[in-house]
């Protein structure tokens, strides 16, 4: 029998030991709370599915047919098994236990997500963990990823939200750069000026500025391009001019004087501003080792 039909049939098998177990169709209505015929008309569809007569009804009693009752022995194998199948759901304690895929921006993940992965798998023996460094757009679950980490003012409406902090756009140049060109006082300086940008798209070199009511598009160039966090913030801390970086690439950088931040009075809006978003897909039931996760670095994340 296909399975399909197998699985369809079911409902009528387990109906089929209510009403032997019972001994009758009223008795049986009663336990299920559905009414005698609606009984008959299951077990008369099983009898024609399974092409054997299972029930003899005659004046005083119920009577179950050889043929039925070898497929009440069967019948009750299968319903003791899903019987004690929801009772190990039931008793046994939830432990966290299997493969968590994340994704997040190469920069985040290296930074500050990677000293928190070896506390977590010490905590969780028994949790596998696979990171992917991806920036840009994610379908999560066309790529099998658990959790995702966006910085964006805009997360997924799709996906559940949980946001665990922010992050800022900043301008940094290193010290001896800024006393041989000049510290820029608005914006519109930075054309005169070397600046570094990740050369990823045709418009990634175009920074947008904000100060209470006034805004400012700038296209900015310069002579080196990478879309590499720490090898632009070299390049920065090399002189070669005036890099935009997300707050905590450059936070240790700033407190050892290596690089000054560069229009601070300015909110610059772009990739990686806003929310720090940890999102999954919606679910009813979320796995142990997923919700472990999300608690671990909702309860440790510092930024």
């Amino acid at each position: 029998m296909e399975t399909n039909k197998l699985i369809a049939l079911m409902p009528d098998l387990a109906v089929f030991i209510v009403v032997v177990d019972e001994g009758s169709y009223t008795a049986a209505a009663k336990k299920l709370n559905v009414t005698p015929s609606a009984l008959s008309k299951q077990i008369s569809r099983l009898e024609t599915a399974l092409s054997v007569k299972l029930l003899e009804r005659t004046t005083r009693k119920l009577m179950i047919s050889e043929s039925g009752k070898r497929i009440y022995t069967q019948c009750t194998t299968m319903f003791d098994a899903a019987k004690k199948a929801i009772e190990i759901s039931h008793s046994e304690p939830i432990v966290p236990a299997g493969m968590i895929t994340v994704a997040a921006p190469k920069a985040f993940l290296s930074i500050v997500l990677q000293p928190l992965v070896t506390p977590f798998l010490t905590q969780y023996p028994d949790i596998q963990l696979k990171l992917k460094a991806r920036d840009g757009e994610i379908d999560i679950l066309k790529e099998g990823i658990d959790v995702v980490f966006r910085l964006t003012e805009k997360p997924s409406e799709d996906l559940v939200l949980k946001q665990i902090g922010k992050v800022d756009l900043m301008l940094c140049a290193s010290p001896d750069y800024l006393a041989l060109r000049g510290m820029p006082s608005t914006p519109l300086d930075l054309v005169d000026h070397d600046c570094l940008y990740l050369g990823e798209t045709s418009t990634d070199n175009i920074w947008e500025f904000e100060q209470q009511q006034t805004r400012h598009r700038v296209t900015v160039s310069g002579r080196y391009a990478v879309n590499h966090s720490q090898m632009r913030l070299n390049g920065v801390k090399d002189n070669l001019g005036i890099g935009i970086f997300p707050d905590f690439v450059i936070k240790d950088a700033l407190q050892q004087g290596s690089v000054i931040r560069v229009l601070p009075t300015w909110t610059i809006r772009g990739n990686y501003h806003g929310d720090i978003a940890l999102q999954y897909a919606p679910t009813k039931f979320m796995p142990a080792r997923l919700r472990a996760f999300i608690d671990y670095i909702t309860a440790n994340f510092n930024l």
